[in-house]
């Protein structure tokens, strides 16, 4: 890409920064930040006033009408066409500015195992030098089954990954979670078939530090479940997954003593589990029946709140899940004794007036919504 110079026209100038954002699918929000940034210097009255104006910008307000050029969407390869690499050829102090903030370097996505690999790792070593220690999000598009190549790129960086996304293509070998010790945040998706195996390999031991896991595209039953080291699951606080049959329901609270928040979409069948557990620490609760699984009769047989006391329960939401089994709800409160503060009955459940004004009596101050229309929780809808 040409340079641009301090005598350079000014329209050029404006020109370079809005390709900029627009080839990086920048919102039209964000597009009109960088114009009103760029704006600053347009009050003057020749093309030259302008142009020199621009380039005595100072470098906080550089600094953040580059941060807007950053792309939105997280379905995108670091590329020498795109920003941040792109900033870095438009002139000297351009490339200055942007390699000196380690911010514009810690989100990055690669794919492993299709491409021009030495390219891609020519890339992603300037991304992790660059980001200068600071916590990094990687995305990882994986399609091979010999990670060896980049195991050996991220080491230095290794503690630096503190957000892990991976996407498992058909062939995909597992990955050694345990590498990543500084992980907190890890979501996994599954793309196409035969990638069951890895995935249930790379999460038998999760790395000490994670704290939140999603999971979609693979259904967990409860064999698998209880194939998991509960030491490695235990520090778990946040979880998203898919299971199938609702007795994956109380293992999964077993596997995670510190879970504060759980998002289960599952295909209901009547849970054989006879004791009832209590688990103390989850605060937010979010049920589904699996998307092709709405129950259309009463659920009350199947057991879903006889098996499980939760007496910190603040949040419960319920998505699909046919006639609602008020009477037994009523027992899990009475048992839970939990401090409930908001009840959303989501599309798909079916509730009465009369049963939504026993919940406001037995909790005054509730948050109580009933909309068949809502829909705040939908990954189910992607299952492969």
């Amino acid at each position: 890409m040409q340079s641009f110079n301090s005598n350079g026209d000014s329209s050029a100038t404006l020109q370079n920064i809005w390709e900029v954002s627009r080839k990086n699918g920048v919102s039209y929000r964000r597009r009109q930040l960088v114009e009103e940034n760029v704006k600053i210097v347009q009050s003057n009255n020749s093309y030259r006033e302008f142009s020199s104006a621009f380039w005595r910008l100072p470098t906080e307000i550089l600094a953040q009408i580059f941060l807007y050029c950053i792309p939105e969407t997280e379905h995108w390869t670091p590329a020498p066409y795109l920003a941040p690499m792109l900033l870095t050829t438009v002139c000297q102090r351009w490339r200055e500015v942007a390699v000196d903030m380690p911010d514009l370097w810690r989100r990055l996505r690669l794919e492993v195992g299709e491409g021009d690999w030495q390219q891609r790792a020519f890339c992603l070593d300037s991304y992790l030098k660059r980001s200068r220690g600071r916590q990094l999000s990687l995305t990882l598009e994986y399609h091979t089954n010999d990670w060896t190549e980049l195991r050996s790129l991220l080491q230095p960086y290794v503690d630096q990954i503190s957000s892990l996304t991976l996407e498992f293509f058909s062939g995909a070998g597992a990955l050694v979670m345990s590498d990543f010790r500084a992980l907190e945040e890890l979501d996994i998706y599954t793309q196409g078939s035969g990638s069951e195996l890895a995935v249930t390999q790379s999460i038998a031991q999760l790395p000490p530090n994670l704290r939140s896991l999603q999971l979609m595209g693979l259904w967990f039953d409860p064999e698998m479940l209880s194939g998991f080291n509960p030491l490695a699951w235990a520090g778990l606080t946040e979880l998203e997954i898919v299971v199938d049959g609702l007795d994956s329901f109380p293992r999964l609270l077993r596997l995670c003593p510190n879970l504060s928040s759980l998002t289960m979409i599952v295909i209901f069948t009547e849970i054989e589990t006879l004791e009832t557990l209590a688990h103390d620490k989850l605060q937010s609760l979010r049920i589904s029946a699996a998307a092709g699984d709405l129950h259309s009769d009463s659920i009350e047989n199947i057991g879903l709140f006889n098996a499980i006391m939760l007496p910190n329960l603040r949040t419960l939401e319920v998505r699909n899940l046919g006639q609602w089994p008020h009477e037994e709800f009523k027992d899990f409160l009475t048992r839970s004794k939990c401090p409930l503060e908001t009840l959303i009955f989501g599309g798909g459940v079916m509730t009465t007036d009369q049963q939504l004004e026993e919940y406001a009596t037995l909790f005054p101050s509730l948050d109580l919504t009933a909309d068949p229309r809502r829909s705040t929780f939908c990954f189910d809808l992607i299952i492969m």
